[in-house]
């Protein structure tokens, strides 16, 4: 029996956000089809279903990943307040749910032009997610800054991940937030 186009909807969304999290946990290249479907409790035959390849699956669960992001953050007083949530032990713990910038940057470089469209747009988002807390806190909204604040952020929520020492992890974390939340 065939399932009604409310099923298959919902089926697609389940696809869209096992995909989501486990490219963020494991790695684009390091998910099969089969992970994804097992992972959404549906059989392989179904994917093609709902996708082309894995690549218009990957572009799409990294693009609902990053809206999701965006939706559902917290309003901040303060970069300060971003860096701190952005860059705490929690966030940098949970790849799976975390930041798909910091999570997959060189795997998403490697994407197909075509495929990046939505990620420049998340980026170009954040920039000026930056800017307007420059501006909150009685600055003048600084692209530049922004653009390097943001780099920072990923960047140490990228190294903090890498390592294998938890206290030098730990200090990466502090120091950035240290550095970014002086930087008013």
């Amino acid at each position: 029996m065939r399932p009604t186009k409310e099923q298959a909807n919902q089926n697609r969304q389940r696809i869209i956000d096992t995909a989501g999290k486990l490219f963020r946990e494991k790695g684009i290249h390091a998910v099969g089809v089969d992970d994804v479907m097992k992972g959404a409790g549906l059989t392989h035959g179904g994917f093609y279903g709902h996708f082309k390849s894995k690549g218009d699956l990957a572009a799409e669960a990294l693009s609902h990943a990053m809206d999701e992001s965006l939706r559902s953050e917290q309003d901040y007083p303060s970069l300060a307040a971003l860096a701190e949530t952005y860059l705490s032990k929690a966030h940098r713990d949970e790849t799976e749910n975390g930041c798909t910038v910091a999570s997959l940057g060189p795997e998403l470089a490697r994407l197909p032009s075509g495929k990046r469209g939505v990620i420049a747009s998340y980026i170009r988002k954040r920039i000026g997610q930056v800017e307007a807390l420059q501006e909150k806190t009685g600055g003048k909204a600084d692209r530049g800054k922004a653009i390097a604040d943001l780099s920072s952020l990923v960047g140490a929520l990228v190294m903090a991940r890498a390592v294998d020492d938890e206290a030098l992890s730990d200090e990466i974390l502090a120091e950035t937030i240290r550095i970014i939340g002086s930087n008013r």
